[in-house]
């Protein structure tokens, strides 16, 4: 469905070189004029309908008079004198002309001769593509239609009315409160399990969910546009940048003169999310953990997300827009306040006389210039990202190829067209603007040229230089176990009882003692040589045996190897608990000294030196930033993340990848940089590691040098094909 708004003043202004003909030509007579709603002035308004293109294009008072009183082959003056006559309106042949214009170049008029024909052909050789252009556009956007819903949904609407009552509205909103309230109280379950859905499996189900949900959104169109009388010819699958979305063409919905109903009609698809939403999430909330909840899980947040992040979002050409439009009563949003901003753009920037395209209240035309340079900066953050996104999902060589097609198409088009207008009328820019546009260029180039001391940010964790981690070294019971506090070198920390090792130790020296009575009893014997050197070999092994018992028994009497502070002990383990190999029991350190591990990005790793200051600032809201100094710079990438509270799934900050066997790998290429603190932080006693953000004093360097090393690193990484 495509729409077009024809005010007054547009229609008298259209190409006003035209010259009208000497007779009126024929309007085609399957065009429809319909009632719309008034214009927010209260002016009435109609719709023409072009049944062959289903387009729809909204006129104004003086259109229509001209349109009802137009009879093919009538002299334009006695329509004129007529209009006149019949109403109080004063046109004169400028209005006819640009009429005539509009009806031209929309195709609106009947093909009539050859001069007729010709014009038809004419304007089809125009509006043939190049192969290049075709392929262009369909990559952009094209649809593939699946089904031709109008019977089914008029068949199935008395099933749903129930859902257009004020009840089940009501209801929903309750739903929705007490379910959203419900969620917040187990917010660390939802996050646990949002993590827990990044996965491939995860991934699938967030699919499946958006795919119900756009089903449903999509119905909720339909539906409510086959309440109000309107057809639905079809229903299918959008291509937007090669990305599926499902449609519902509801291009008819023009011919509601009732503006509330085509507000409804473009709010029924986030209506229908939402409610899926609400009772989703209060399903979650009731449910227990199962296969069951893991599906209400992935319909809520896909519903949530894709409802207020994207569909209502009026700076593309989704619900939001159109609910907008409907708002303002502006048809066409995106093109009428693009304009008007653009005319401002042009008056501020450049001093030109350039008056707006149409007239708004101050207000109005204030928010709609603001709505405008929002969407522009909106579409260009979600292009950019549209390209990279390409660019990662196709191989390299055609990756690179869409990529360039999604900047220029989409970022460079719309700015070189403006530029080239500038080009086009530079005579006209004032010298003050001139002037000021140099001086703003000459700051701007300085900015980039200027070395600038940015410091080098990395994610990092705060730990003692020195620290012992008390574990068990085999599955044993905790017979004694010292509070935490000030330890010296040597003392008891735990000491574990392994009733096997015991036993086995036992057994052990039982034999060694059976051994020695029997190799005593050799003694003296002529004929025991032989006998005796077995009994001995016996013996070596069996005290071997008891050796190494005795040194498993030993094993299990932790002792501190330095003096520190013991601390993190689990408060569960208590003499009499069992413990085994992988449990942590607690943790020594030595409080005199603290060091920071820093992730460095690859870029950034050779900005500095050991012996560069730093300050490290751990999570917290009043957390006080220390100062440090590095020590150490690896040479190799990390391989491994030195602690787990540093990656993403567990609240940091750092992207990982988890191995096949458990270990969390930083997705990007990260050199760990070790610093020391300068003076010891003032919780030393507690004893708890701290994940933070690391500053690193860095020499000097320009943005456009920063820039231009970044764009030639990215071209040597991905010039490989």
């Amino acid at each position: 469905m495509s729409a077009a708004h024809a005010s007054p003043q547009a229609v008298g202004a259209a190409q006003a070189g035209a010259s009208v003909q000497a007779r009126l030509p024929a309007i085609r007579e399957d065009l429809r004029i319909e009632p719309a709603s008034p214009g927010r002035d209260g002016v009435p308004a109609w719709t023409v309908h072009d049944p062959v293109a289903n387009r729809f294009f909204r006129i104004g008072w003086l259109e229509f008079a001209l349109l009802s009183r137009w009879r093919a082959g009538d002299d334009p003056q006695a329509l004129l004198e007529q209009v006149r006559a019949e109403t109080t309106l004063q046109v004169g042949a400028p209005q006819i002309e640009g009429l005539e214009t509009f009806l031209r170049a929309h195709q609106l008029l009947r093909a009539e001769g050859a001069a007729g024909t010709a014009r038809l052909m004419h304007a089809a050789q125009a509006a043939r593509e190049s192969p290049l252009a075709w392929l262009l556009h369909h990559y952009l956007f094209f649809r593939v239609p699946l089904l031709k819903p109008e019977r089914w949904l008029v068949r199935t609407l008395p099933w749903v009315q129930w859902l257009y009552s004020r009840a089940f509205l009501v209801v929903t909103c309750g739903a929705a409160v007490i379910g959203l309230m419900l969620a917040a109280r187990q917010w660390d379950t939802f996050t646990h399990t949002l993590s827990e859905t990044l996965s491939p499996a995860g991934i699938a189900g967030w699919a499946l969910a958006l795919v119900v949900a756009k089903t449903l959104h999509e119905l909720g169109h339909a539906w409510t546009a086959t309440r109000y009388g309107l057809r639905v010819p079809q229903m299918g699958v959008a291509f937007v940048v090669l990305w599926p979305m499902l449609y519902t063409d509801t291009g008819e919905v023009w011919k509601l003169a009732d503006r509330g109903r085509r507000f409804r009609v473009a709010a029924a698809g986030i209506a229908a999310e939402f409610a899926l939403a609400a009772w989703a999430t209060l399903a979650w909330s009731l449910t227990a953990d199962g296969d069951l909840r893991s599906a209400l899980f992935f319909l809520a947040t896909t519903s949530w997300v894709v409802t207020l992040g994207i569909n209502a979002s009026p700076f593309m050409r989704f619900d939001g827009y159109f609910l907008l439009s409907d708002m303002l009563d502006l048809p066409n949003l995106h093109a009428r306040s693009g304009a008007l901003a653009r005319a401002w753009m042009r008056r501020v920037l450049l001093g030109w006389d350039e008056p707006d395209p149409e007239p708004f209240p101050a207000r109005l035309r204030t928010g709609l210039i603001a709505f405008a340079l929002l969407t522009w900066l909106y579409r260009l953050v979600v292009f950019v990202a549209i390209a990279i996104a390409v660019y990662h999902v196709f191989f390299k060589l055609l990756g690179l190829l869409l990529f360039a097609v999604e900047i220029a198409w989409f970022v460079l088009r719309p700015i070189g067209l403006e530029l080239r207008e500038w080009s086009r009328r530079r005579d006209a820019i004032r010298p003050s603007r001139r002037l000021a546009g140099s001086l703003v260029l000459v700051v701007l180039l300085g900015v980039l040229l200027w070395p600038w001391r940015t410091p080098v940010r990395a994610e990092g964790w705060l730990h003692a230089e020195r620290q012992q981690l008390v574990y068990s070294p085999l599955p044993a019971r905790v017979a004694q176990i010292r509070e935490p506090g000030p330890v010296r070198a040597g003392d008891l920390l735990v000491l574990l009882d392994s009733p096997d090792v015991r036993s086995r130790a036992a057994q052990s020296a039982a034999s060694v003692d059976a051994l020695a009575v029997q190799l005593d009893r050799t003694v003296g014997r002529t004929d025991g040589h032989e006998r005796r050197a077995a009994i001995a070999e016996q013996l070596a092994g069996a005290v071997a045996e008891v050796d190494a018992q005795r040194a498993e028994l030993q094993r299990l009497v932790l002792r501190a190897a330095f003096d520190g502070m013991l601390g993190d002990r689990d408060p569960q383990i208590q003499p009499g608990a069992w413990v085994n190999a992988s449990q942590p029991i607690a943790m020594l350190h030595a409080p005199d000294a603290w060091v920071v591990d820093a992730l460095v990005a690859q870029e950034s790793i050779g900005r500095f030196e050991v012996g560069a200051q730093a300050r490290f600032q751990r999570r917290g809201r009043w957390a006080t930033p220390v100062t440090a100094t590095v020590v150490a710079i690896d040479g190799t990438r990390a391989q491994t993340l030195p602690h787990p509270m540093l990656a993403t799934e567990h609240g940091g900050r750092v992207p990982t990848l988890r191995q096949p066997d458990g270990r969390l790998v930083p997705r990007d290429a990260l050199y760990r940089v070790r610093l020391r603190l300068d003076a010891p932080p003032a919780d030393t006693d507690r004893g708890a590691v701290a994940s933070g953000t690391a500053s690193i004093d860095a020499a000097p360097r320009s943005l456009l040098g920063d820039g231009l090393r970044g764009i030639a690193a990215v071209i040597v990484r991905e010039s490989g094909f």
